[in-house]
């Protein structure tokens, strides 16, 4: 019995937790506006995800961000090789420094 009263006990600090945090009242006031809705979504997660802030249009911008990055590092590749095909033409015509002491 002792037990049960020990979980009873984490619970109880979990829920005071989720109250303090204001976890509770937020998914409270997003089911409501869920129950309210007249035409319910045939998503009923996403309208969650949308309603807390986590919907699909940062998922859209996290796709062309995502693209952005992709073409950004292609085109510094592209360069790095360039970079590197010119130093090594430019030093076909840098004197060597034994050379250049030579003279």
């Amino acid at each position: 019995m002792s037990y049960y009263r020990g979980s009873e006990s984490k619970r109880e600090q979990f829920r005071r937790y989720l109250e303090k945090a204001g976890v509770l009242d937020t998914l409270t006031n997003v089911l409501v506006a869920l129950y309210e809705e007249t035409e319910k979504p045939n998503n009923a997660l996403d309208f969650l995800k949308h309603h807390l802030g986590v919907a699909g249009v940062e998922t859209a911008d996290a796709e062309t961000l995502r693209l952005g990055v992709s073409e950004l590092q292609q085109k510094c590749d592209l360069l790095m090789e360039e970079n590197k095909e010119l130093r090594k033409r430019l030093l076909q015509y840098e004197p060597t420094p034994e050379d250049g002491a030579a003279e």
